[in-house]
């Protein structure tokens, strides 16, 4: 029987033992509900800290989608834009989840090299916007995704120049981090340098896709946007009953480094198959910088490469989508090479 190669989604990992065994210690004894918990107060206190910002607020929600949904919604009036990437995954995998939280703020999509948003392409949007024109939503928020969905990052100086353009006409501004542990660990940078140092007010922490079991989170570092997200949250059914068993999860991920470790390991096993394809000829769509790999395949190819028990997403015509996890080993990438050496041939 032919054995499986999971290369679909770092959605598909398990849970990191380390996160594990916090769940399991956390589940004694009686605790009070609604993030009323010693759990909580400590995560508090580590984002502090791992983020290097005094007043950060951090709010454990279930999915993405809700951390994206939600914090755009307390930066955007219901009149309001957000301004991303068209190739955003809150424009084109989040079901309108924006406009429904912030009651009706719209997304528009801006064209950008390398799937990064650009000063240059802000200036294009604001251009073509009818400023205090109430038949026109306004340009409220930009939104950044780190990394983007096809695997390339931004550098701080890249965060600041479109965070810094935003802001010289009253914008706000939004990181998608659904896998900056996987941008850290190749920037190098610490978390301040990547976010509110560089103008962002509020992240989408993700957790899920790295190691944890059933949260990511809202990071937000300013005041008044936390007051709201207060009541957001709430009201969107995000505040867990049991929030030590989120909370536990997340400190432990952000605790001596863990979440960059397992970046780390996701990256390198993405690193060596990036290398194996280019060996075996296969055209990359972009030179991969995290855990994600997009290759051209003739149908035909990929077709086999199935059949050989390799797991993985269509992309696009002719584009298929490889990813890696913290699970991933250079054994699996070493025999997925080998099955996609005899499909390709």
């Amino acid at each position: 029987m032919t054995s499986f190669i999971e290369l679909r989604s770092d959605n598909s990992a398990g849970v990191a033992p380390k996160i594990m065994a916090a769940l399991a210690a956390a589940n004694t004894g009686s605790a009070l509900a609604y993030g009323g918990d010693e759990w909580t107060a400590r995560l508090r206190d580590r984002v502090r800290e791992v983020f290097e910002h005094p007043t950060a607020e951090v709010f454990p929600v279930v999915s993405g989608t809700a951390a994206n949904a939600l914090s755009l919604a307390a930066l955007c009036p219901p009149w309001g834009s957000v301004l991303c990437h068209e190739s955003a995954h809150v424009l084109r995998s989040e079901c309108a989840a924006t406009s429904m939280f912030s009651g009706g703020g719209a997304i528009r999509g801006v064209p950008g090299e390398s799937y990064r948003l650009t000063p240059e392409a802000l200036d294009e949007a604001f251009a073509a916007t009818r400023w205090g024109d109430p038949h026109h939503s306004q340009p409220s928020v930009v939104s950044l995704t780190l990394p983007t969905d096809y695997g390339t990052i931004y550098s701080p100086v890249q965060v600041a120049a479109p965070t810094e353009r935003a802001r010289s006409r009253g914008l706000r501004a939004h990181v998608d981090g659904a896998r900056i542990a996987n941008a850290l660990d190749v920037l190098g940078c610490s978390p301040a340098e990547l976010t509110w140092r560089v103008g962002v007010d509020v992240l989408s922490l993700g957790a899920t896709k790295n190691g944890a079991l059933s949260t990511d989170a809202i990071v937000c570092f300013d005041p008044a946007v936390s007051e709201q997200l207060v009541y957001r949250v709430k009201r969107a059914g995000h505040v867990a009953s049991k929030m030590r068993f989120q909370s536990v999860q997340l400190d432990a991920y952000l605790t001596d480094g863990r979440w960059l470790r397992l970046a780390h390991q996701a990256n390198l096993t993405t690193a060596h198959l990036a290398a194996g394809l280019t060996r075996l000829g296969m055209e990359l769509l972009v030179p991969p910088a995290v855990n994600m790999t997009f290759a051209r395949v003739a149908r035909e190819a990929a077709v086999r490469m199935e059949h050989a028990g390799l797991l993985f997403y269509g992309a696009g015509e002719g584009v298929i989508r490889l990813v890696t996890s913290f699970q991933t080993t250079e054994a699996e990438i070493d025999d997925a090479l080998a099955r996609i050496e005899t499909a390709l041939s």
